[in-house]
């Protein structure tokens, strides 16, 4: 009995041990990792900064003035990739959603509020040119007209259609033909020809694809309209 007392009496001395032993471990590497904190939060800097270039809307090289909205816009490639257009950093019109088609594609945005208004595609290979027509015709004064190409835009493209696409601004719309690149963004009721158009000729010679040219791309920062 006093034996078996004797080692109950040892086991209950060497836990005790343990625990303390333990315990002290404990405290030092809470104290540790405390006074580390502290110093890594002394000479760490006041804010963390971005090494990374800044991003602008729509993906723009650069911000836009204030009272300016920014958008960029791309051709159709060849007969494969479709056009896409962003304004104030939302995609408009794109192959992801499903909004487009071969022709001239188009997206009408209010001048003074910045909301899309309606988006349309017109096949000038076998569609009716008079729908585009009618579509041009309802536009109404004040809004941002965006178009791009895809595919072929042209063929079935008559006067009537190419002069209301003038008053919008285009410069490029009289000689646009089969196959060609073309992005232009103009306005209803603007006074002067829109800086905003780029076009490429379809040539065999100079072609990026083969019966294709290269993709059109362009960016710029449009005034809001304030009357």
């Amino acid at each position: 009995m006093m034996r078996a007392g004797g080692l109950l009496k040892l086991a209950v001395l060497v836990s005790i041990l343990f625990l303390a032993v333990f315990l002290a471990f404990e405290l030092l590497e809470s104290k540790a990792n405390f006074n580390l904190g502290k110093v890594l939060a002394r000479y760490a800097p006041a804010e963390t900064v971005s090494t990374g270039p800044p991003r602008h809307k729509c993906g723009l090289s650069k911000s836009c003035p204030e009272d300016h909205f920014a958008f960029k816009i791309t051709s159709g490639a060849a007969s494969v990739v479709g056009p896409k257009m962003c304004f104030q950093d939302t995609v408009l019109m794109s192959g992801v959603k499903n909004n487009i088609g071969r022709g001239i594609n188009i997206a009408l945005i209010n001048g003074k509020t910045g909301e899309l208004i309606r988006t349309e595609s017109f096949d000038m290979w076998s569609g009716d040119v008079n729908q585009l027509i009618k579509f041009l015709k309802e536009i109404e004064d004040g809004s941002i007209v965006m178009m791009a190409t895809f595919d072929d835009p042209a063929t079935k493209l008559n006067d009537e259609a190419r002069n209301l696409i003038a008053e919008l601004g285009s410069s490029s719309i009289g000689i646009l033909g089969f196959r060609d690149n073309w992005v232009f963004v103009g306005g209803k009721g603007i006074k002067t020809k829109s800086p905003f158009e780029q076009h490429i000729k379809n040539n065999a010679e100079t072609n990026k694809y083969e019966g294709w040219p290269e993709v059109l791309e362009m960016e710029g920062c449009i005034p809001i309209k304030h009357q």
